[in-house]
């Protein structure tokens, strides 16, 4: 946050990919009203209209961005009667859609204090286009804010409990094991959990993994790194946004294990 009010960064996290121009009118619209401030891509590669995995996206990478605004667009129902929101948390300010990408984030930024309506025309482009609120909605807020403009004046507040959120992802204990939820896959392949450290240390150095219903379980051990096991041998590790997650050492684990994001799969002591 500047002296002013105001904030040096803008991060941008989208599904628009970089081979069109989109990223680069939204970057252009910030450029032209907030010039003295800097913007830090997070991704763009979000898969299309995939809210879920946008929302982790900005959940595990925002913690350790500066203070700064933060646009995230995964919008499939851009034009609809989805609301534009702005949220502040924890010292920064989260511009998109109100479908869920948000309050992931929010809370890991410390939790949502204020929450306002984006319906204020004169912070938006002069002819908002209905397919493309991340140019002609979320950019110029961002950048409004950015100049310090008064978080108060960008829209009509709502409590926070009002926002659209996302259903919790599946972890329940069961007699002897656990069943989990895959939350997303990287580019390595490597297979990211919804679980955390302490269900690691209570399954213990050798798991039993069962990927799908009445499925015969195989055994994988654990390890602090992809080095803990022979190249090519599956293991169980806490990443670096401590989730347990399946690897293969200098292989894909996804590809091994035909697992996808909302599946779920089953994890006790061997």
């Amino acid at each position: 946050m500047t002296d002013t009010g105001g904030y040096r960064w803008i991060s941008l996290t989208t599904d628009y990919g970089t081979v069109d121009g989109f990223v680069a009118a939204c970057k252009g619209v910030v450029a032209t009203i907030a010039p003295a401030v800097s913007i830090l891509d997070v991704t763009h590669h979000v898969p299309p209209g995939d809210v879920r995995r946008g929302a982790l996206v900005l959940a595990q990478t925002l913690p350790f961005l500066p203070p700064g605004v933060h646009v995230g667009v995964v919008d499939p129902g851009v034009g609809t009667a989805r609301r534009a929101v702005a949220i502040r948390a924890g010292g920064s300010v989260l511009v998109g859609p109100d479908n869920g990408l948000l309050p992931w984030a929010a809370t890991e930024l410390g939790g949502a204090d204020r929450v306002v309506v984006l319906d204020r025309p004169d912070w938006h482009l002069t002819a908002v286009r209905s397919t493309f609120h991340g140019r002609d909605i979320f950019a110029p807020v961002a950048a409004h804010l950015a100049t310090g403009r008064p978080f108060e004046q960008a829209g009509t507040p709502i409590d926070p409990a009002e926002l659209v959120t996302l259903t919790e992802p599946v972890l329940r204990a069961g007699h002897g094991y656990v069943e989990v939820e895959v939350l997303t896959v990287d580019r390595f392949g490597n297979v990211q959990l919804a679980a955390g450290p302490e269900v690691l240390a209570e399954l213990g150095p050798k798991v039993a993994v069962a990927v799908a219903a009445g499925a015969a379980a195989f055994q994988v051990r654990t390890g602090d790194t992809f080095g803990s096991v022979p190249p090519g041998v599956l293991l169980l590790y806490l990443d670096s946004a401590d989730h347990v997650t399946l690897a293969v050492n200098g292989g894909s684990a996804v590809e091994r294990l035909a697992l996808a994001p909302g599946d779920v799969i089953r994890l006790s002591p061997a």
